[in-house]
């Protein structure tokens, strides 16, 4: 089942669409939903044959229900092929490719791609930021371009 991401502080750069893969409950609450931790895919527009999958907390209990509640900084990301890797067009050395809201309003989970020409890998970096004070907790990931595909680069 997809999700389409409706608010506008909440869309993404290039990927407006997440794909659910699952959760699992850690904490318990009486009222609103559990705290979690969520697994979404997220397949690369400008990359064919290469889907994200990122896990982040999400926050329950009552302010979560309603939308209020702050998610954790927390984040992993893991990059994989999942078919033959095609490009749609030149890409830049480093490019933000999504982006999410953890709070109502100003902390985002952010996915950037950047690319190693030397080593024809592309490189995904997962990490929060906020407007006060960034997170240095991240997360990063390769996934290499066969030799005979060259990375077009802008």
């Amino acid at each position: 089942m997809k999700k389409v991401v409706a608010l506008a502080p909440m869309l993404a750069a290039s990927w407006a669409q997440a794909e659910k893969i699952g959760d699992v409950s850690t904490a318990f609450k009486f009222l609103g939903p559990d705290h979690k931790i969520v697994v979404d895919a997220y397949d690369d527009p400008k990359v064919k044959g290469v889907t994200c999958y990122v896990s982040r907390a999400k926050t329950g209990g009552l302010k979560g229900m309603v939308g209020l509640a702050e998610d954790k900084a927390e984040a992993s990301i893991a990059c994989r092929p999942v078919g033959p890797i095609s490009f749609t067009g030149p890409l830049p050395k480093e490019e933000e490719v999504f982006s999410e809201g953890l709070s109502p309003l100003f902390k985002k989970l952010r996915i950037v791609r950047m690319v190693d020409k030397t080593r024809n890998t592309l490189v995904y970096l997962t990490y929060s930021d906020k407007l006060i004070d960034g997170s240095p907790q991240n997360s990063v990931t390769a996934v290499p371009v066969d030799r005979a595909t060259q990375i077009p680069m802008k």
